[in-house]
């Protein structure tokens, strides 16, 4: 065997079912696949974890160049990009039937689809998306199809106008479920709905004259039924107004009258996922506008909307058939679990709160916990888990294309399922499964109560809705308890501190006792490390990629935890803290860059001399104003003006693959935890945009495409690791745009930007996205920086430094100074002392104000709460006079 080709092979999850498929290829396309080793290694990965799509390969191999070159492209096609797609494979397999032609188109689309899902170039969402609109254009061609046919048939549906006229009746399909809400999986049935605009009759001009429009839709929904769920997709119907029993087809005003009179709680719960997939879309609005208050209530109670979900789930458990594997879907702390959280707390405050009614389960909890109604702490537990879960639910269901969302009990099978969810072995899959699963179960029961474990005269009322602070000093002795870790009396002093003054960090705590004896004492003082050479040390000599994560998350975790141990002891300052913790984020970034590169050259099986990689850092991390709980906002570039670092990949293929490896090395969530969530949605073109591109093209991109949102993000931007001459270049390219810009314009434009960000985001005493929070002066202060060209300071990036420094230019008079400076300050520190006691949060906390005001130096909560009202009106008003 070709040498580079078992190494790729050996360290694939199911290295016998690559090395079986690579045989069994025609010799002409293996011959080409080992010229072209960025291919062939794409195609061994689809080919060990999916047999399924192995099998596709091989009785297709033509496929192989296509997806050669489809497989670098990062923009999700649109529906319409899919039709066109669509109709060159029917010309060119023109003797297929329709319904085997879906199929077909369908398994063909997937090989790129699951591609970027194993390497991980784009998120959960977006692939769910990718397969939410692959259906709604097969949808949408199976219904030109059909109507044509009809059309033949019956001539065209009539209804009557106002004004006593005839005109065409519209039909649309409705999709429901996961593809309501654009989150389908590789194997889910489709949940659909066929509405049609008005009663009536056909024109009669076909072969077989006039009809009803009943009836002619109710044909076409059974054409659409036919051509579609036969070979392509499993259609279920179920979910339609009066269930089996109920017309495959309905019209608008019937729909709605069974759905404000007749339907069930559950089946108006089934339409906050809906949208319409293909047709006219106008059908689907009218019908929708019309019930948006049946389905989201503003006399809905909490607890009737608790209930009723709670209901649902519990007929769903009854439903669900007994097994001994973890069914990932339906399993306690699964993504049935999730889902209904969202939805339950939907319906709580939907009614009253238009922003709350979202169809995506990801966006729900966002805006959720946006109003303060899920902690930051829950949101983050359940997104990781909502992504843990998603993507093992595609991984079981892509292995032969089944739609099963049981993990195998089998250890064997286990130990390959981990190994394509990139953990070490079945032990380490065990444990991240219970404790993402775990965190689920835990929100869902404090929300809705345990009907199996607790009384069932629990009521659940507004107060014990919203997050709980519990006790966290018993949590931390609870889990000592379970381990054998020994400390001495200063450890165990320094234990209690940290439990009464830090419910985030006595967390973690009480998650990895072990960390407790790393623990400084009240009598040690800070002693500055260097981070980089810490945790290059400690990654270096690690044989395994998944051992160096685990031994990166341990290091950084203690290395936090110091910083805050320090911080509560009152050690460190303000500035102090945040120029550690961005150090330390610096130093984990480079840490990544060494692990991703050392992983990289095994896989490759060759030695990289050199990356010429680059990463830019802006917001927090530009402005080295890392805190508690920050993401990291990141470009990444490298220079395409030197030669590739292996030769036969081109500089897209190699850096592609680095970035998915530094990527993961940061944000992957492992058994340890994970350093930072990363954030690459501001590069150019959002989440359309290569994650990595070269210098030069960033830079003609801000030249010649940036816009003025952006111009305003880029003003933080920082070389944080090799891109020092890359971000000076891009500052004056930057400040030198701004001044060609109309100066209303510009205004307009930061205003908008601004006022989109406070409608969408803000809630009561929000101090970050709220009227007079901290964007406030961001946004003001930016829009200052590019009207009168003053770029950051290469040393202090700081907010309080850069305003100082407007105001000695005379951008800011002493009285908009003073409202700037001293309410950022309050807002700053308050914001600190937030992410340091509950996590990170936006708003204030009903409980634990005191112990916030005590780190402030005020007297008590109510202090806190004039304090902050007074800054914020005061930013407010300067605010309004500089950008109104």
């Amino acid at each position: 065997m070709n040498q580079s080709l078992e190494q790729l092979i050996k360290d694939l999850p199911n290295a016998e079912d690559a090395s079986r498929f690579f045989d069994e290829l025609p010799p002409k396309e293996s011959s080409k696949l080992l010229k072209q080793q960025g291919l062939l290694s794409d195609v061994l990965v689809l080919a060990s974890f999916s047999p399924l799509l192995a099998i596709t390969l091989l009785q297709n191999p033509n496929y192989i160049s296509w997806l050669n070159r489809r497989r670098l492209e990062t923009q999700i096609p649109s529906k319409e990009e899919l039709l066109e797609s669509l109709a060159r494979f029917a010309a060119t397999n023109s003797q297929v039937e329709a319904d085997e032609l879906f199929a077909r188109f369908r398994r063909r689309e997937l090989l790129r689809i699951y591609l970027k899902d194993i390497r991980g170039i784009y998120t959960i969402a977006e692939i769910t998306e990718e397969i939410s609109v692959l259906a709604d254009a097969i949808l949408e061609k199976a219904l030109q199809i059909a109507r044509q046919e009809l059309d033949n048939r019956y001539g065209i549906p009539l209804e009557t106008d106002e004004k006593g006229r005839a005109k065409p009746a519209t039909f649309c399909i409705v999709a429901l479920g996961k593809l309501g809400s654009n989150e389908l999986n590789y194997a889910s049935d489709i949940d659909l709905s066929f509405i049609y605009s008005a009663e009536g009759t056909t024109s009669g001009h076909g072969r077989k004259g006039e009809t009803t429009n009943r009836e002619y839709f109710i044909k076409l929904s059974e054409f659409i039924v036919k051509l579609t769920g036969q070979k392509a997709y499993r259609v279920d119907m179920r979910l339609r107004p009066h269930g089996k029993i109920g017309a495959l087809a309905i019209c608008s005003a019937d729909a709605v009258r069974y759905y404000e009179t007749e339907a069930q709680a559950w089946e108006r719960q089934v339409l906050i996922r809906s949208r319409s997939s293909a047709g006219d879309g106008e059908v689907f609005k009218t019908f929708i506008e019309t019930l948006e208050n049946v389905i989201f209530s503003k006399d809905e109670t909490v607890e009737n909307a608790l209930r009723n979900v709670r209901l649902s789930k519990e007929k769903i458990n009854l439903e669900k058939l007994d097994n001994k594997d973890f069914n990932v879907k339906l399993g306690i702390g699964g993504i049935r679990e999730i889902e209904f959280i969202a939805q339950a707390l939907q319906l709580a405050h939907g009614g009253r709160d238009k922003w709350l009614r979202s169809p995506h389960t990801l966006i729900s909890l966002s805006r959720l916990a946006d109003r303060n109604l899920l902690s930051e702490n829950d949101l983050t537990e359940l997104f990781e888990a909502y992504n843990f879960l998603r993507r093992l639910e595609h991984r079981l269901q892509m292995e032969n294309g089944l739609q099963t969302h049981l993990v195998p009990n089998d250890d064997g099978k286990r130990s390959i399922v981990a190994k394509r969810m990139n953990l070490h072995d079945s032990a380490e899959f065990n444990e991240t499964l219970k404790y993402h699963t775990a965190n689920v179960n835990r929100i869902f029961i404090r929300i809705f109560g345990d009907s199996e474990h607790t009384p069932q005269t629990v009521q659940i009322t507004e107060k014990n809705l919203h997050s709980v602070i519990r006790n966290p000093q018993s949590e931390v002795f609870a889990s000592l308890k379970k381990s054998d870790v020994k400390f001495d009396e200063k450890k165990a002093e320094t234990l209690k501190i940290i439990c009464e003054n830090s419910h985030h960090f006595s967390e973690l705590l009480a998650s990895n006792p072990n960390l407790i004896t790393g623990l400084p004492t009240r009598l040690e003082t800070f002693d500055e490390k260097n981070y980089i050479d810490l945790m290059i040390s400690a990654v270096k000599n690690e044989p395994e990629f998944a051992k160096r994560l685990a031994v990166l998350r341990k290091i950084w975790s203690q290395c936090l935890l110091e910083i805050a141990t320090f911080d509560i002891f009152g050690k460190l300052t303000l500035t102090e803290a945040k120029q550690r913790q961005t150090k330390l984020a610096e130093a984990s970034l480079e840490a990544a860059i060494f692990t991703a590169k050392r992983e990289l050259e095994k896989r490759l099986e060759t030695k990289i001399a050199e990356l010429n990689f680059a990463v830019l850092g802006l917001g927090k991390l530009g402005g080295r104003g890392m805190d508690y709980g920050s993401d990291v906002d990141l470009v990444l570039l490298y220079d395409d003006d030197k030669l590739c670092p292996v030769n036969n990949l081109t500089h897209s293929e190699f850096y592609s693959r680095f970035v998915e490896l530094f990527v993961a090395t940061l944000s992957s969530f492992t058994r340890e935890g994970h350093l930072y969530r990363v954030d690459l949605r501001l590069r150019p073109d959002g989440k359309n945009g290569s994650t990595s591109m070269s210098k030069s093209s960033f830079l003609n991109y801000l030249q010649n495409r940036s816009a003025i949102w952006e111009l305003l993000a880029y003003v933080k931007i920082r070389g944080v690791s090799g891109g020092e001459m890359t971000e000076n270049a891009a500052r004056k390219i930057i400040h030198a745009k701004a001044q060609t810009i109309d100066l209303q314009e510009l205004k307009a434009e930061t205003l908008r930007m601004r006022e989109r960000l406070e409608q969408e985001k803000s809630a009561k005493f929000d101090i970050k996205f709220g009227a007079g929070g901290m964007l406030d002066v961001y946004f003001a202060m930016r829009f200052l920086q590019l009207r009168d060209n003053i770029p950051d300071d290469t040393e202090n990036r700081s907010t309080r430094f850069m305003l100082k420094k407007l105001y000695e230019f005379g951008s800011l008079d002493k009285e908009n100074f003073d409202n700037f400076y001293n309410g950022y300050e309050f807002l700053s520190r308050l914001d600190h002392n937030l992410r340091l006691t509950i996590g990170r949060s936006n708003s204030l906390p009903s409980s634990n104000l005191d112990l916030i005001a005590q780190r402030l130096n005020l007297l008590n909560g109510k202090e806190l709460i004039e304090q902050l009202t007074l800054h914020r009106l005061n930013i407010r008003e300067t605010y309004e006079q500089i950008l109104r």
